[in-house]
């Protein structure tokens, strides 16, 4: 792995950056609109790790820590990564997946799920590389 750089926590100064660095996922996102949200998101059980470039963000993971009732530990949940296709190669994925699994054990996880969309099929392959196996379906719906 080549990357370098310290991962750190995010924080809602960051909000410009996310919104730049996620928004090619497909979700149209502002500084505005992270901003909104940001205290909201944080008092669920969520949190974001950051990889800090010169003068911008070179990747980001978002995580969930959920309780559920049919499991006797907490769940956590990586519910978006992105790296900018700048710094892409360089093991910053793997780098910030071991982070953020590293965060959740911390906090009483006892297992990570991923969610991805299913048209990200070279995403699949890079969490199958890292250990992770497909065990379910996820269904939407809008409300």
């Amino acid at each position: 792995m080549n990357h370098r750089s310290p991962i750190r926590r995010a924080t809602i100064d960051d909000a410009a950056e996310l919104a730049r660095l996620l928004s090619p996922l497909g979700y149209a996102l502002t500084a505005d609109s992270v901003a909104a949200v940001w205290e909201a998101w944080a008092v669920e059980g969520n949190w974001a790790l950051v990889v800090a470039g010169e003068g911008s963000l070179l990747g980001v993971i978002t995580i969930h820590h959920m309780v559920v009732l049919h499991r006797p530990q907490p769940v956590g949940r990586i519910t978006s990564l992105a790296v900018d296709a700048t710094a892409r190669g360089q093991g910053l994925g793997r780098a910030l997946v071991q982070a953020a699994e590293e965060a959740l054990a911390r906090a009483g996880c006892g297992l990570v799920e991923v969610t991805s969309h299913a048209r990200r099929t070279e995403a699949h392959d890079f969490y199958r590389h890292l250990g992770y196996e497909q065990t379910s379906f996820r269904f939407g719906k809008a409300l």
